[in-house]
């Protein structure tokens, strides 16, 4: 019987997914009867599974005090899609120029979204620029269709909430659902899915295996940190899966100077 690990660095943290058969991973110890999903639990487990990838993709990208943003037109204005890509097209265009003179590059992930009432925005991130330069300020110069909205993000949860926002889909009981069901069939995906800027670490897990006696003692005596990190407690869970039949732990461990090390990066401005 197979045990692994998989370990992600995804910037000031390391999160880690243990994986093994039986209560302790104890030798002659089997996994537990597989379950056959529904149609739904499947659905469910798809959408848990982007969440996780896109919280990942932040974490490794982005900081606290980055910028989560609206870009808005005036009430009442619909643009064809095709303008609306255009627009953003030369606005993402001009933006990563801005941050070339300071010699920064342009991190961002965004998604278009259309409200209930057909009204078209688009909801971007961005790693802050790190110079005495107020970010937000640069973004309202350069899009010039309306206003936009930001506010700075913040790691609670690993930015479990954000990462949930930009990977949902519309519903069907939702009026969202109803305006893209407007639209013609193929420009309805740009409204259901996200795009990120080709600079992104894209988080991959260093994979181990281990014995047994490895996983037992885990189970045992709970995991330890590495020298100068600390394990958040709450990220702690484990469980059995109930479509392989594996046990899992899981849990994330963050830097203790993480604060001092951020505030060092920025400078204390920006």
């Amino acid at each position: 019987m197979a045990y692994w690990k998989d370990v992600y660095e995804l910037g000031d943290s390391y999160e880690y997914e243990y994986k093994f058969a039986g209560n302790y991973g104890a030798k002659g110890e089997k996994r537990a009867k597989k379950q056959k999903a529904t149609p739904e639990q499947i659905k469910r487990q798809n959408q848990l599974n982007r969440e996780k990838r896109m919280r990942r993709l932040i974490k490794a990208n982005f900081q606290p005090y980055d910028i989560w943003a609206c870009l808005k037109y005036p009430k009442g204005m619909r643009k064809p899609t095709e303008q609306v890509k255009e627009d953003l097209r030369k606005f993402l265009r001009k933006l990563k120029q801005e941050y070339a003179k300071v010699g920064e590059q342009l991190k961002y992930i965004y998604r278009m979204e259309i409200g209930e009432q057909g009204g078209i925005h688009i909801h971007i991130l961005v790693n802050r620029l790190r110079v005495k330069l107020d970010t937000d300020i640069l973004m309202q110069k350069i899009w010039t269709h309306g206003m936009v909205d930001y506010e700075s993000i913040y790691e609670e949860g690993g930015y479990e909430k954000l990462a949930e926002y930009i990977v949902k889909k519309p519903e069907e009981e939702d009026g969202v659902y109803e305006q893209l069901s407007l639209l013609p069939k193929e420009e309805r995906q740009e409204y259901i899915k996200y795009s990120s800027s080709r600079n992104l670490l894209r988080p991959k897990p260093i994979r181990k295996t281990y014995s047994h006696w490895t996983v037992r003692k885990l189970i045992q005596e709970g995991p330890k940190s590495r020298e100068g990190y600390y394990i958040d407690k709450n990220s702690i869970v484990s469980g059995v899966n109930a479509f392989t039949g594996m046990s899992y732990l899981y849990y994330t461990e963050y830097r203790l100077d993480k604060e001092t090390h951020r505030q060092q990066d920025y400078g204390g401005g920006g």
